[in-house]
């Protein structure tokens, strides 16, 4: 396993993070993993060399952070694990139950910190910019769960980087403590945050974690898979036709290299520069596997075009844009990719 700084903090983190959010309860969404499942995925994770897991407040309404709670508790050192969870989506009832009001922030780490059965977390991020709050209340509230003890670093996640330049401005008029990582969603088929947000926090000092390597599962170049036919969120990020042709390449390329889609899929954003760590949401250890190797894994010039080619720039991918975004075009092969490979039908 690969060990770096998150950003320019002194938190040492695994590469690969493992995400949870396929983890709680079967009730929130049908490709959810219960517990008796989700325990060897964790276990493997960890005997890996795995010290990062990335959770949220509104995985499987709460009971996600119950679920991995109680493995990490049976089977791992809490002083060992690198623990993230975040705050913002709706969870129960009321008026008052979603967003970063300093009412929800301070009601929700406790609640957090309750499910994972833990006294902190190691990072207690923001899971979009709220645009009906204050910054100036939201950063205060996140300031004070850090002196408090209740987290060691705050963070931020999927916003646009003008907002992350509010959120830093504010902290440095206040006095606050800064977010130290930036969680985004990148991949062969969404790459719009290599224009501002990655040049961003690296200027900044911020540490980036990618979500979604796999563009939520079609990049994995299974069409068939109970997630790619029954998550919205990759009918309505992912449908287009642009991200259909990326997918074949990545198959294209897997295919000459011998190895599975996803472990190209996940080799292109490891070997991105402005990349820190990436989210591993694994449906088995083999997965947990082929994430791995996709560390070890070295592109080739015509291989990297042939990922790359068919991207064309969309509208970036956030709470904001939702059934707005535009489809795209793409271009045509170059290199060893131009012969009757390159057109083949792939499965």
């Amino acid at each position: 396993m690969q060990y770096i700084h998150l950003g320019k903090s002194g938190l040492k983190v695994s590469r690969l993070c493992l995400g949870t959010m396929n983890m709680g309860s079967k009730q929130w969404k049908p490709w959810i993993f219960d517990e008796a499942q989700s325990e060897p995925l964790i276990r493997h994770a960890l005997e890996k060399g795995v010290n990062f897991i990335d959770l949220a407040d509104f995985y499987s309404s709460g009971a996600g952070e119950e679920v991995v709670g109680r493995v990490v508790s049976r089977i791992a050192k809490r002083d060992e694990l690198v623990l993230t969870t975040k705050v913002g989506y709706p969870l129960g009832g009321g008026a008052n139950n979603q967003g970063h009001s300093r009412k929800h922030i301070m009601e929700s780490i406790d609640a957090s910190l309750r499910r994972l059965g833990t006294d902190y977390v190691d990072i207690y991020m923001l899971h979009y910019f709220d645009v009906n709050t204050p910054v100036e209340e939201t950063w205060a509230a996140m300031d004070e769960i850090v002196r408090s003890g209740k987290a060691r670093y705050v963070g931020v996640s999927t916003m646009y980087t003008w907002q992350l330049a509010k959120i830093l401005w504010c902290c440095e008029r206040n006095g606050y403590v800064k977010p130290i990582n930036m969680q985004l969603q990148l991949n062969c088929a969404y790459r719009e945050e290599e224009r501002e947000m990655i040049p961003f926090c690296q200027d900044q000092g911020l540490g980036v974690s990618v979500f979604s390597p796999l563009a939520r599962g079609l990049l994995s170049c299974d069409f068939e898979s109970v997630r790619n036919k029954t998550d919205f969120f990759t009918q309505e990020m992912y449908a287009d036709a642009v991200s259909l042709e990326v997918a074949k390449s990545v198959s294209r390329v897997a295919a000459l290299r011998g190895v599975t889609p996803a472990q190209v899929a996940q080799s292109w954003v490891l070997s991105h520069p402005g990349v820190d760590c990436m989210l591993v949401g694994a449906d088995s250890v083999t997965q947990i596997d082929c994430a791995i190797a996709a560390m070890e894994t070295t592109l080739s010039a015509d291989e990297r075009f042939e990922l790359e080619r068919n991207y064309t720039p969309c509208d970036v991918i956030n709470d904001y844009t939702a059934g707005k975004r535009i489809a795209r075009d793409s271009r045509p092969a170059q290199g060893v990719f131009i012969d009757e490979f390159s057109t083949r039908k792939i499965a």
